[in-house]
């Protein structure tokens, strides 16, 4: 399967509900559910080349599933911007685990995408749980400076000319990635837009500028208060899980990884050399560490 296929779930909220897209890879009968989900300005097909791998790797034997958080790509944006929120997140995931129907059931997160599966994993009676769990440059304690980096460039309304000089605008605030090539970056950035003139070839960021206004709310005080939510949390995490991290990350320091690989479920970490936040899992050594953690 070259491309997936686009679904949407329709998810319960206080302003009558939204729809949540999600990007589906491999055999839609498969019992065997892998759910990728994305960062906190990205979207589901940042996983094309892991969910191409895994699929080419497990064929007929998996489903790989990658929503747009709500607000992100295909998405629908929430009527209340405060609403964008992780809580909120996690309970759109379970709504859509109950249309896939997983027996067996992984989960691989990017940053937000990670907070949303360590919300999940905490939950009692999660049927299934959880078997292997990716955290990717994520865990629970993070970096003040970090946010305030992020925050600097959430939610601005950029239009660009084209999808080329969208890619090399965003190859510039999304440096610490690591090395791509250019097709990669093309590729990587392809997604990332939304047409906002289509006679003209202009484009915009493809997410609700509005998910910055939840972000900026958070101060460095209530974030050092979410830590020791976050590692109970993490505490009691049963699913066996693999921690890869940038080794220049500025979210994910090496002493909190370190810290994650002594407690709760004790993750086996994986640092990638020449990346900060975050790996995105393109690199073919980046892409057989995750495909042999799940599949082998």
């Amino acid at each position: 399967m070259s491309e997936p296929e686009l679904n949407y779930v329709l998810c319960p909220d206080a302003a009558g509900g939204h729809r949540m897209a999600y990007w589906q890879w491999g055999n839609p009968q498969s019992t065997h559910v892998v759910i990728c989900v994305h960062g906190l300005s990205r979207q589901g097909r940042d996983f094309d080349v892991l969910a191409r791998a895994l699929c080419l790797k497990a064929g007929d034997n998996i489903r790989v599933v990658c929503p747009d958080v709500a607000g992100r790509g295909k998405s629908d944006w929430l009527k209340d911007p405060m609403a964008y929120l992780i809580p909120n997140y996690a309970a759109d995931m379970l709504i859509l685990l109950a249309q896939l129907k997983p027996v067996t059931l992984d989960w691989v997160g990017t940053s937000m995408g990670g907070l949303i599966g360590m919300v999940l994993c905490a939950q009692p009676g999660l049927t299934p749980p959880v078997r292997r769990l990716v955290l990717n440059d994520v865990g629970p304690a993070l970096q003040w400076q970090a946010l305030q980096r992020i925050g600097e460039y959430l939610g601005r309304p950029d239009r660009f000319a084209s999808v080329q000089q969208a890619a090399n605008a965003l190859r510039v605030i999304c440096a610490s990635f690591g090395p791509h090539t250019d097709a990669q970056w093309l590729e990587l950035s392809r997604h990332m837009v939304r047409p906002v003139d289509a006679a003209a070839g202009s484009v915009t960021l493809h997410y609700d500028p509005a998910i910055a206004l939840a972000f900026r709310a958070m101060t460095r005080e209530s974030v050092a208060q979410s830590d020791a939510l976050l590692w109970h949390l993490y505490d009691s995490i049963r699913a066996e899980t693999l921690l890869t991290r940038g080794a220049q990350s500025d979210l994910l320091t090496r002493e909190t990884a370190l810290a994650m690989t002594q407690r709760g479920p004790k993750a086996r970490l994986v640092e990638f050399a020449g990346v900060g936040h975050a790996p995105t899992f393109i690199p073919d050594d980046q892409v057989q560490k995750v495909t042999s953690f799940l599949l082998d």
